[in-house]
């Protein structure tokens, strides 16, 4: 084939029609290059699942071809898979140095750092990756260091956005590099890849700045103790909490394990500035007056282990949430988390604190561009082709309607899901097969061994409860010796329904007698069709049954 009809293949493994799980593999000839490996959080089906993570069965069957990771940002939805997947795929990590640092972090928890390679690449910094030329163009998102992505393929430039807003006046670094992508506009964009999540907000995301004037004020009335929960990634945010904490002379303790972490990290790295002597250790919170101290930690989405979770409940070991104390929820909740945060909230009040949330203050800004600020950077790249990303199907949509108002052609958008191809040149982009896609679920130490089949009992169980039926069967002859006996879990409560377990039993026994010979497996599939059956009719319930056969 000529090199010229050869076409650039874009592969999202995860991040659309979801919120989190970004991962996009971009393909040329030989060489594969992977753009964030995200995970997300587990959704309400997804009983006991601790974490998601993308299928990247794909990179494992060619990871002799993939010539490395690019990271945009040190969020947990772009970085938080890599300790897995780098276990199968270890090819090098390139990003900003915050980025890596939180991965470095990440790594060391899991034993791999020592054989990983992480590369710090600057903004404005280009890097080569086979036949991908990468350059790092600085971005504001709600983390330091973001960057988008200009990708130079042979076949044009791809601009990815990853997560950005535009701030004219970021707590710390520049603004976001608008010059740049001016100039690849007047270039030539082939394809242009851009954050979808506030595509539904009509005008701009307000400054981080005028978060540090409403913690100012807060800080500058409050009588008593302060408590902020934020998210631990928002180093600026953390920043102006401890600004406003200096400027009211109180001491600052850091709750919560990935707080630590990450201010820890922070600090080391310089991208959080505190005095030595405002900073305390969160044991120590009991020598200082209430009215002197603020104590900063997670919480924010309602996690049920988090710490602020523990406070509001009374089971934290450091912290007793009292009358009078101030707490501030500095974050909006991610879709999905509003009953949890609630929960939280409705606790906090019960144990006498003054709660202030985002419906009451200006505490909270998001890290993402609303619609005119989308529109801005669709100007300045006038792209050829638009592929939304970052976001729930209707958000896709909604921007790539956005995309046809600005002029795009409509058959110029582009909407594919998790593991569709998108082949493209600069004559024609069109969707052309799919690869393996979709969740590897993490439980405990398990990955991947929890399936839907699994998701599917757990759901059962707790929906409908269980019961066991238990029978002795005579060797080589098939007749009951003893039993059935009937346990029942989740179901009801055996002592007030006696009178309904004696008829269950009888039903078994009923069932067993319809089976002559030592044919088990029709003996437990006629028990628990008859017991379902008889179950239902008295109930309209449908508990699952779990008929046991031992034979002596």
């Amino acid at each position: 084939m000529a090199k010229g009809k050869k076409k650039l293949k874009v592969i999202p493994l995860g991040g659309l029609g979801e919120i989190g799980k970004n991962i996009t593999v971009f393909e040329y000839g030989e060489d594969i290059l992977v753009v964030d490996c995200g995970m997300a959080f587990p959704d309400d089906e997804m009983l006991g699942i601790d974490l998601v993570l993308p299928d990247t069965t794909y990179l494992t069957k060619n990871k002799e071809r993939v010539k490395g990771f690019v990271v945009t940002h040190g969020h947990e939805d772009h970085i938080g898979a890599l300790p897995y997947v780098l276990r199968e795929v270890n090819v090098p990590v390139y990003g900003t140095k915050l980025a890596l640092g939180l991965l470095e972090s990440k790594l060391e928890e899991h034993g791999i750092l020592s054989n990983c390679k992480l590369e710090i690449v600057c903004q404005r910094q280009t890097i080569d990756l086979g036949v991908f030329k990468v350059e790092f163009i600085g971005t504001n998102h709600s983390i330091a260091d973001s960057v988008a992505l200009a990708i130079h393929t042979p076949v044009g430039i791809v601009v990815h956005t990853s997560d950005f807003k535009i701030d004219y006046t970021p707590i710390s670094g520049e603004p976001i590099d608008l010059p740049r992508f001016a100039e690849l506009g007047k270039k030539g964009v082939l394809l242009l890849m851009s954050d979808s999540t506030n595509v539904e907000r009509p005008g701009y995301t307000m400054s981080e700045r005028t978060v540090g004037a409403a913690f100012e004020e807060i800080f500058l009335n409050a009588k008593k103790r302060i408590l902020v929960a934020t998210f631990a990634s928002n180093i600026h945010r953390i920043q102006q909490i401890m600004n406003a904490a200096v400027k009211n002379d109180r001491k600052v303790a850091i709750c919560g394990r990935s707080m630590v972490n990450v201010c820890n990290k922070a600090i080391q790295l310089g991208y959080l500035t505190i005095p030595e002597e405002v900073l305390i250790e969160i044991e120590q919170i009991k020598s200082y007056p209430q009215e002197k101290l603020v104590i900063i930690s997670t919480g924010s989405q309602g996690e049920p282990m988090s710490a602020l979770s523990r406070m509001a409940s009374g089971e934290h070991r450091q912290v007793e949430v009292v009358s009078g104390d101030l707490v501030v929820i500095s974050a909006t909740p991610i879709p999905g988390n509003e009953k949890s945060v609630s929960a939280v909230i409705n606790a906090l009040f019960k144990r006498g604190a003054e709660v202030i949330y985002e419906t009451l203050a200006d505490i909270h800004v998001s890290g993402h561009a609303c619609q005119e600020e989308l529109k801005l950077m669709h100007r300045l790249v006038n792209p050829k082709y638009f592929l939304p990303v970052h976001g729930e199907y209707r958000h896709l949509m909604q921007h790539a309607n956005l995309a046809q108002d600005l002029g795009m052609p409509k058959e110029n958008t582009i909407i594919i899901e998790i593991g569709q191809v998108l082949e493209i040149n600069n004559n024609k982009a069109q969707i052309k097969g799919r690869v393996p896609s979709g969740n590897v679920l993490v439980d405990g130490l398990g990955i991947g061994d929890v399936g839907n089949i699994v998701l599917r009992d757990r759901k059962h169980l707790s929906e409908d409860g269980l019961i066991i039926v238990v029978l002795t069967i005579q060797n080589g002859i098939g007749n009951v010796i003893t039993g059935p006996d009937v346990i029942s879990r989740g179901f009801v409560y055996v002592r007030e329904a006696e009178e309904f377990m004696d008829d269950v039993k009888q039903v078994c026994k009923e069932a067993v007698l319809k089976c002559q010979g030592t044919n088990w497996s029709l003996k437990k599939n006629t028990i628990r069709d008859t017991l379902r059956e008889y179950v239902y009719q008295k109930t309209k319930r449908r508990p699952m049954i779990l008929p046991i056969i031992m034979e002596i």
